[in-house]
């Protein structure tokens, strides 16, 4: 069995072309069905969102989904093939395990350790489990993804350190407030990045909302958004007085804010705290502000320096990480081959009982005189011999298939053992009955996730193999 992901994100495709290819939440189940329907194709999970479209398969066949995947992309969404196959990403096996940990612990965000997409992740796994079109492999895997990235984010300080504008000044501001809670934020002008940023504030308790513009209709519209109060730029000083924040982002070529302006204003504020954030360029507020008494004055300057040592901050911590990441690898990796395991073992067991009844037939017929007591005795007597002769050899290709060579172990035991056709009827067999989806019990979802564990269930084995990039014109 193999693991596939194919898909497209914010670096292969720019938005004119993700965009094209988003699913809409209830249309998510259906997609699901058809994508799982497909041959060869045995459990499924989709993750979509505004950065990446992404399909998620176990295959009995590899090779085939660089065919398949791409040819459901092109049904689902009604686009030409060639309109998206060099958008495309193909990786396979033990890479593609690799890239779903990346994902969801947010090392291949947009914003590197962002904490949006382990929630994104997460649903897109529950809801593919919900539709059954997940089994043994994604069930495991994909709780192991979550577990992990939930313990990348409180063991490391990856998600601490904001890495927008916004963010930033929000932080700022906490320095100074401590809580926003009760807080005045003032916005001079209608600009998206003070939209975003109040946004950002009235989050975290910010209770009232004054918008100042020239044009006053444009007020009262960003205003409406924050159930917040419009004013005429005519009433500046006066609301000067009441606010706690000030976020100026004008078109105005001189200063909106001068320090001659501010000093008598001061006076009227007892020494409150004044926190002002000059988004503009070129700015609105007069750089001498910083100079008063109680003023925290940051320029965009400012705060873009905070950001790129936030990010740098965030890519240490990204090591951190990727370590742990190598770690879960080898952890799924010796999960897999210990599921290759249960069919041998269960092939072994088969024909040592079937030698066991064989031989006991021949015993019956060559004693006819033993009555039911002595035949039950000696049943049981070489059943215990045929078990201890058996456990040794069991418990070591349990080792050796954990082991780096465990493919190449478990190869040789069914050949010291003759389990070559035994085998190959499990296999047959598997195919000829309907295809089964393993669904746990509500109660061991996700949310009480404890991480991967060994286990047998006679699942085949996962191999691994180098990934296969698909470039297809």
């Amino acid at each position: 069995m193999h693991f596939v992901v194919v898909g497209l994100n914010y670096r292969t495709a720019p938005v004119e072309i993700r965009e094209r290819f988003a699913i809409e939440q209830q249309d998510l189940p259906r997609a699901l069905a058809e994508l799982n329907n497909i041959k060869s194709i045995l459990e499924s999970v989709i993750v979509a969102t505004c950065n990446r479209t992404e399909l998620y398969v176990v295959t009995d066949r590899a090779h085939l989904c660089g065919h398949y995947i791409p040819a459901f992309l092109e049904q689902w969404f009604g686009i030409p093939k060639q309109d998206f196959a060099k958008h495309l990403y193909t990786y396979e096996d033990q890479q593609a395990v690799e890239h779903l940990f990346r994902v969801t612990c947010g090392l291949d965000s947009m914003v590197i350790g962002e904490t949006q997409i382990l929630g994104q992740v997460r649903d897109a796994f529950l809801l593919a489990q919900q539709q059954k079109t997940t089994g043994t492999m994604f069930n495991n895997l994909f709780k192991q993804a979550v577990t992990l990235a939930k313990k990348a984010h409180s063991e490391t300080g990856i998600a601490d350190n904001p890495v927008s504008v916004s963010y930033a000044a929000v932080e700022l501001g906490k320095r100074i407030f401590g809580s926003y809670h009760g807080k005045t934020v003032a916005i001079l002008g209608a600009g998206k990045m003070s939209e975003l940023t109040v946004k950002h504030l009235y989050a975290n308790g910010a209770s009232k909302v004054l918008v100042l513009n020239r044009t006053f209709e444009k007020a009262k519209e960003l205003a409406g958004k924050f159930d917040g109060v419009p004013c005429r730029m005519e009433e500046l000083q006066d609301r000067l007085v009441e606010a706690d924040i000030v976020i100026s982002s004008t078109g105005a070529t001189d200063y909106v804010v001068t320090k001659e302006q501010l000093a008598p204003v001061l006076q009227k504020r007892k020494s409150r705290p004044l926190f002002m954030m000059d988004i503009a360029v070129p700015r609105d507020l007069d750089p001498r502000l910083g100079e008063l008494s109680n003023v925290f004055l940051y320029d965009i300057d400012d705060l873009e320096a905070i950001v790129d040592n936030h990010l740098a901050e965030r890519r240490k911590e990204a090591v951190k990480i990727e370590k742990m990441i190598e770690t879960e690898l080898l952890v799924f990796e010796q999960w897999t081959k210990t599921l290759g395991v249960a069919p041998v073992i269960q092939a072994l067991q088969a024909k040592a009982s079937l030698i066991h009844e064989e031989t006991m037939d021949s015993l019956e017929k060559k004693l006819p005189d033993l009555d039911e007591r002595e035949l039950k005795v000696i049943r049981k007597l070489t059943k215990s011999i045929v078990n201890q002769m058996l456990r040794d050899p069991i418990v070591r290709i349990k080792e050796m298939a954990a082991d780096r060579h465990g493919d190449e172990a478990l190869d040789v035991f069914t050949k010291i053992f003759a389990l070559e056709e035994l085998l190959a009827d499990q296999k047959a067999a598997e195919k000829q009955a309907p295809r089964r989806k393993e669904q746990p019990d509500q109660a061991e979802r996700l949310e009480s996730a404890s991480g991967a564990s060994p286990a047998e269930d006679g699942a085949p084995v996962f191999g691994f193999a180098p990934v296969q990039a698909f470039n297809q014109s």
